[in-house]
């Protein structure tokens, strides 16, 4: 409905009117199960729960108007100071008239509300494997108010009291702590908190316990009640003591950084089916997606991103929780700080003291190609409604966020961060806080002038590139060293970089390592590095060494050459993951040839000793050759990456994680008969790899190109699907159904995604993961001009997670020709008037495929 949009400049007028002081939500959800009222099993239309809220506020200006959010089916009262109020009159389907205001005013709202299969609202999910329903919510941005009638804004912060009748036998989760009275689950007031991290989880959970104490500075005894839930058939699976112990060390962490106790009584953290996000922070029960629950053998790059998430959503319980941005502009103020404190707990407290490696190589990737896009924006940037906010949590908000605050604590030193940290929660704790509010408790801290450096890192957009010019005397040492600094021309801005500049040789073994050091600030088109003058002649300068800073780095020509001959001989780990992603962002920026890149992986990748790492590398290969690689090397590029993983495969240590690695990746680039033959004996155990167990998860992998192929049919994995009728089994027999290369499989997943609302969103992202395969460019072309046919009714009647997933995952991106690229420019010059959430998007995708050609331009003019 036009309605569900909120602007920024109603919710500035609401919060100037508005003080909330507290809400009560009751919540019946017996219709969940069975044939109860208002169930779809009827044909009565969406399956529907009770939802009752009283909110009780005051205003500032009694007489005025305002109104109250709830997106609903059906609203059966509604009671403003006692008052009744004709639903048919004051409700529009998203919001509730309210005229005539008292300087203290109560709200009753009597409503129906529709269970969300989108994972918006409260989500209903039945497990294929033992017919269970799970019932759990998801609100960011706002979609609080498609369960209970809220003044729904971050702003508005208030008290809740929750009270949930839910079917016999069903444990009830909410912020606070619950207990069952005569059938109803009754829970402790939260503190006050915005409505988008309010949260209920119901239905027949796995539930583990445990319990964090500390001692606190002034000598009282801290007790964090944890808990831990998922589903009663992924319990065999689930490795809670995991979970606990990264939760333990996570609060330990941020106790002894903060000074400021945890604030929201217990800790529970779910892990729920069809979720669209990592998780969610909602304080007291924070939200996952239940594949963080392992079913296989995966690597300790999946542990460390499951701990990273842990601690990022731990992060949030004082970045975002106990102090809020105001509006969405400032999304940036929880979001950066919990991917960098996230980052920072992983290394400081876990056993994943690599994890700045992973961060300057998977995390920093996502901002990277974010800020190149059209669509970049500021840090803090200009979000005019919920649309824009629902599309800025992006790589700008949180990678380029938190790259820019590791390189504010090299500015500003670590401690007056921390320090400026404790001062934010004391002084605005239970408050709402701008851009302002932070830069002045840091300027407190630090002693450094705050605005010159928030203009230039949190008010500007795009990514600087540092070179390094290198000159010789004749004594054949450096004479000069100079970081040469330039930005794109849409974002001329040159900002001020804290950088080590380190200097690379090799040694008699021919190892690569580093031999001098300098930390410099960098500051507009040439700044010279005095600290490095006499020193040896270098044969690879890395101009942002240990990633202190936000750029793209990029080489001379001779550290260029060094690494085409032997950026496997570097030792250091993390400058090895620098160097990777900056050949990488030279080869999307078409200054590499995408040959030389999967050259380089089928050289080095075999030597790479971090599995995160390696893991990036592979799918930066794949995305080299599917996207910028000349369409008349596709099919040697692919032939030799497939043999180059499958020679790694056999050369890897058995039973290591990094042969599954290798495993992985052959089977997303088989090509051959070969290839195939060797995947289908996998499966049916005629042929093996030592020490490579083929288990239920590594079986859907191998499945997926073989449906692809043509190799595996409707039969054969419906045979599967009988050894593994799970909720994740029937995931990945959509996914493999929807890859086979027909044109009436073809036609069949383009209709359940796009001209019908029956498949829940897992399962609408699993259709279009399978949907679009490299290999069938030809069949899938002609779903170019559907697909502009169709996106702006997709975008107009579907939930704007849906249409995201269908703008994006259906564009057609491997129809890379200029004809493809006209069709989108014409789309865009004709839809000027469309949505701009949809038009930003679309926007997006025409980038990358005019990249893609400028790469494959590049790749086909490089010899060889």
């Amino acid at each position: 409905m036009p309605g569900e949009n909120l602007s920024r400049d109603e919710a500035r007028e609401r919060a100037a009117l508005l003080s909330v002081d507290g809400y009560e939500v009751f919540l019946d959800v017996r219709s969940a199960v069975g044939d109860s009222p208002g169930g779809e099993d009827a044909g009565a239309g969406p399956r529907t729960f009770r939802s009752v809220t009283t909110i009780r506020f005051r205003c500032a200006e009694p007489g005025a108007g305002t109104f109250a959010d709830l997106i609903a089916p059906r609203v059966t009262a509604v009671s403003l100071n006692g008052r009744d109020l004709d639903p048919g009159e004051v409700f529009d389907g998203s919001r509730i008239q309210l005229e005539d205001l008292a300087a203290e005013n109560e709200l009753v709202v009597d409503a129906q509300c529709a269970y969300s299969r989108t994972g918006e609202g409260l989500h209903r999910f039945v497990d294929p494997q033992d017919g269970e329903v799970y019932l759990y919510t998801q609100y960011e941005p706002a979609d609080a108010r498609r369960v209970f009638a809220t003044f729904e804004q971050p702003d508005l912060k208030a008290p809740f009291r929750f009270e949930v009748r839910a079917p016999e036998g069903w444990t009830v989760w909410s912020n606070g702590t619950g207990e069952l009275h005569d059938g109803v689950w009754r829970f402790a007031e939260t503190k006050p908190i915005s409505t988008y991290i309010t949260c209920v989880v119901a239905g027949p959970y796995h539930y583990v316990t445990d319990t964090y104490e500390r001692e606190l500075p002034d000598g009282t005894r801290l007790r964090i009640p944890l808990g831990a839930l998922c589903r009663k058939g992924l319990a065999p699976h689930f490795d809670a003591e995991d979970v606990f112990l990264i939760t333990k060390q996570g609060l330990d962490f941020f106790h002894d950084r903060f000074d400021y106790p945890y604030p929201f009584g217990k800790y529970d953290q779910a892990f729920v089916p069809e979720y669209n996000l990592g998780a969610m922070e909602n304080p007291g029960l924070v939200t996952f997606r239940e594949e963080y629950i392992f079913r296989g053998k995966v690597t300790q790059a999946s542990y460390e991103s499951r701990a990273n998430v842990i601690l990022h959503e731990m992060a949030h319980m004082w970045f975002g929780d106990l102090v809020t941005m105001e509006w969405w502009d400032d999304l940036w103020l929880k979001e950066s700080f919990a991917d960098f404190m996230g980052a920072f707990a992983l290394v400081g407290a876990t056993r994943f003291t690599g994890g700045w490696i992973t961060f300057a190589n998977r995390r920093k990737a996502w901002a990277y190609r974010a800020d190149q896009l059209p669509s970049t924006h500021p840090i803090t940037a200009d979000i005019r409604d919920l649309q824009d906010a629902k599309l800025n949590f992006d790589g700008i908000t949180y990678a380029k966020g938190a790259s820019v605050l590791k390189q504010l604590v090299a500015y500003a030193g670590q401690e007056a961060f921390l320090e400026g940290a404790r001062r934010y929660f004391k002084r605005h704790a239970y408050g709402n806080t701008r851009l302002g509010d932070l830069l002045s408790v840091l300027e407190e801290t630090s002693g450094r002038d705050m605005t010159a450096w928030a203009r230039a890192w949190l008010q500007t957009a795009g990514v600087n590139s540092l070179t390094p010019q290198v000159l010789l005397g004749e004594d054949g040492r450096v004479a000069e060293l100079a970081v040469l600094q330039e930005a794109p021309e849409a974002h001329p801005e040159l900002r001020p970089h804290r950088v080590a500049v380190g200097l690379y040789r090799r040694t008699r073994d021919g190892a690569l390592e580093r031999y001098a050091r300098a930390e410099t600030d960098v500051a507009g088109a040439r700044t010279v590095v005095a600290e490095l003058a006499g020193a040896e002649a270098p044969e690879l300068v890395l101009v942002n060494d240990e990633d202190l800073t936000y750029c793209k780095t990029r080489f001379d020509d001779t550290s260029l050459a060094t690494l085409r001959a032997g950026l496997g001989d570097l030792t250091d780990p993390l400058a090895r993951a620098l160097c990777w992603s900056a050949v990488w962002n030279l080869t999307r920026d078409a200054l590499l040839p995408a040959r030389d890149f999967v050259d380089l992986v089928l050289r080095f990748a075999g030597r790479e000793s971090e599995i995160g790492v390696l893991q990036m590398v592979h799918a930066w290969a794949e995305s080299a050759l599917v996207h910028y690689a000349a369409p008349q090397w596709r099919e040697t590029g692919a032939r030799l990456l497939a043999e180059g993983a499958l020679r790694e495969l056999r050369a890897a240590a058995p039973g290591s994680e990094h042969q599954l690695a290798w495993a992985r990746f052959f089977a997303r680039t088989a090509v051959s008969e070969e290839d195939f033959a060797l995947l289908r004996g996998l499966l049916d155990g005629t042929e093996s790899v030592d020490g490579l167990d083929v288990d239920q998860e590594l079986r859907w992998v191998f499945l997926e190109p073989l449906a692809a192929h043509g190799v595996a049919d409707e039969k054969a994995l419906a045979e599967e699907l009988a050894r593994d009728d799970t909720a994740s089994g029937r995931r990945h027999q959509v996914r493999c159904l929807a890859a086979r290369p027909l044109p009436e499989v073809k036609a069949q997943a383009w209709a359940q995604v796009v001209e019908s609302d029956a498949l829940s969103n897992a399962l609408v992202e699993a259709t279009i993961a399978g949907f679009a395969q490299p290999a069938q460019r030809e069949l899938l072309a002609p779903y170019t001009e559907k697909y502009f046919a169709a996106i702006e009714r997709v975008w107009a009647e579907r939930s704007i997670q849906i249409g995201m997933d269908v703008v994006r995952g259906l564009f057609p991106s491997l129809q890379s020709t200029p004809e493809t690229l006209a069709a989108a420019d014409a789309w865009l010059e004709s839809h000027r008037d469309a949505a701009p959430a949809l038009r930003r998007l679309v926007l997006e995708a025409r980038d990358d495929l005019a990249r893609a050609l400028r790469g494959q331009a590049c790749d086909a003019g490089a010899r060889g």
